[in-house]
């Protein structure tokens, strides 16, 4: 599926780089198969899902 000269890493590794970006649908492809959604979650080539791990206001309150 990779069509760039150094092969990317599988689809739980890091920095694969995108082939296709819809950005107007919430979505991104990457050269290693993986679609990649605006809300941090991941659907793999396999099938797998990796749940959206966002971050919240209340979850970046400081205490003062």
């Amino acid at each position: 599926m990779c069509s760039h000269r150094s092969s990317c890493p599988s689809p739980d590794a890091a920095a694969p780089h995108i082939v296709s970006a819809h950005p107007e649908q919430g979505w991104s492809l990457l050269c290693n198969g993986a679609i990649v959604f605006d809300d941090s979650g991941e659907l793999l080539p396999d099938g797998r899902v990796i749940a959206p791990h966002r971050v919240f206001a209340d979850d970046l309150a400081v205490a003062a």
